[in-house]
């Protein structure tokens, strides 16, 4: 085992604990940190009660106040620093994401290096305009209307890209003058809440503004449920964010829900077919397809289908799939069993059903390999379930009218893409189709971290992340009126 994960067993101060005013013994126990690729167990890490979450939201609830009262410069600052220690252990960082979230290295150095500049653009919030002033029709009155903290913000980080997805909602709301709860996913605690909770305790963040408490379905719950906790920002299934926004509504909280996506790669006939299949192993193939982006639905004009689906043959069979940590691959293993036999069944279903099997299929262990399914119909799994797994299933269409019929088809509206020569005829389709995020001659996994952010339908509810809307996202607006005298009313 290599010395930074042997350390970890005892030596690292998270080991077998939760982050909640300091590194503390968990009333919830432990679990362990288990090895995708090989099944090793590399640490323990805590596992928070709805007792720890308790505690944990009423010590952010004495702690936000006089975080929010921070001048901005210093929380700028804390921000600064804490992205300058994250980069400095890139080493750790990125060794825990090969070995406990199966990535290959290269995605673990864009995570890494996209984390980063999610938290300088975080470290530049505070210094934005705050607010405006409105006109009055009484006379002396000034209107101002400007943005405040929310107060404590609960965020719900998956386990496919837990240090970005993690931190796209804790450094904005951090910088705005908010306290977090930090939930990552029990599988991956490590990257997406130990090693969070570190960088922002060595820079200097104060006790109790940030508390890192992983766990379950039941952590989530208690996190989602408090009263203390005035937002949620979840990111994961389309079916928890479903019963997380009943809960959040009934509640009155103010509700952030990035959710799952079907997503369509969509081209044309007179698309370049070598990009355009390049686009597509990408966007079905990147992390073993276990992206909110990937490239779950590729639908073909037919007279060109047959040719785009060998090219994606060819490319699939010309990727490696092993243990990234043990030498270079291009795929690494499915996150656990549970998630293999999802993808394996949905294959299966839509073979029986009639789908052609042009490569893959199959799978050693969680090393799935990836896989290209030809004449996949709508009403086949394959095409109607989000896959998160390393497959591509093309689906043939005959105009462009039927092509914005089945993008439109999916109730998933996070991402699409276009392939033609002809960007005015590609535009003239984007504009038909439901979907946050549209992307002209590139693929669907795109993340650029000063954009907003965002899917429709059951992707999610509206809410956006980068850029300019973090500053709507993770504050609330506040009306004051100030008059020099106070007015004198007819009674």
């Amino acid at each position: 085992m290599n010395a930074l994960l042997q350390a970890s067993r005892s030596d690292h101060p998270w080991a077998g604990k939760i982050y909640s005013g300091g590194w503390i013994e968990s009333q919830g126990g432990t679990a362990p940190i288990v090895e995708p690729a090989t099944g090793e167990t590399l640490g323990v890490i805590g596992v928070a009660s709805a007792a720890d979450v308790d505690a944990a939201a009423r010590s952010a609830q004495a702690a936000r106040a006089a975080w929010a009262a921070t001048p901005f410069d210093r929380r700028a600052a804390v921000m600064r620093e804490a992205a300058r220690l994250l980069m400095a252990r890139a080493s750790e960082v990125n060794l825990w994401n090969v070995r406990e979230c199966g990535s290959i290295g290269p995605k673990a150095d864009w995570e890494l290096a996209a984390t980063h500049e999610q938290m300088l653009m975080a470290a530049a919030l505070p210094m934005q305009a705050n607010g405006q002033t409105f006109p009055s029709a009484m006379p002396g009155r000034t209107n101002l209307w400007r943005r405040v903290p929310v107060g404590t913000v609960g965020v719900i980080a998956p386990w496919n890209f837990p240090l970005l997805l993690a931190m796209r909602s804790v450094a904005p709301a951090l910088a705005l003058g908010n306290a977090v709860l930090l939930k990552p996913d029990a599988q991956t605690a490590v990257t997406g809440g130990a090693l969070i909770a570190q960088v922002f305790a060595d820079a200097g963040l104060p006790e109790g503004v940030l508390h890192v408490l992983p766990g379950g379905p039941a952590t989530g719950d208690a996190v989602v449920r408090h009263p203390a906790v005035e937002m949620i920002s979840f990111t994961g299934s389309t079916a928890v964010g479903r019963r997380i926004g009943e809960i959040c509504g009934g509640l009155l909280k103010k509700v952030a829900l990035e959710l799952g996506g079907n997503n369509a790669i969509v081209v044309l006939d007179d698309a370049d077919l070598d990009a355009a299949s390049s686009n597509g192993a990408w966007g079905a193939f990147l992390h073993q397809g276990q992206i909110c982006m990937q490239a779950g639905r590729h639908l073909v004009h037919r007279s060109v289908a047959e040719a785009y689906g060998q090219r994606l043959k060819q490319r699939a069979e010309a990727l490696h799939v092993g243990n990234p940590h043990a030498g270079p691959a291009h795929l690494g293993p499915i996150i656990n069993a549970r998630q293999l036999d999802r993808v394996a069944t949905i294959v299966q279903a839509s073979l029986d059903q009639g789908a052609r099997l042009l490569t893959g299929g199959t799978h050693e262990g969680l090393f799935y390999r990836p896989t290209v399914l030809a004449d996949v119909r709508p009403e086949m799994p394959a095409f109607a379930d989000e896959i998160f797994g390393p497959v591509a299933p093309i689906t043939v269409f005959d105009s462009d009218d039927e092509a914005v019929a089945l993008v439109n088809a999916s109730p998933y509206g996070l991402a699409a893409a276009i392939h033609s020569a002809s960007v005015s005829r590609a535009m003239a389709l984007a504009n038909r189709l439901h979907t946050g995020m549209i992307h002209v001659n590139d693929q669907t996994v795109n993340n650029e971290f000063h954009v907003p952010f965002g899917g429709m339908g059951a992707s999610g509810n509206g809410g956006r992340f980068g850029g300019p809307a973090n500053l709507d996202e993770f504050t609330q607006s506040q009306w004051v009126s100030v008059m020099d005298k106070a007015i004198q009313y007819p009674f």
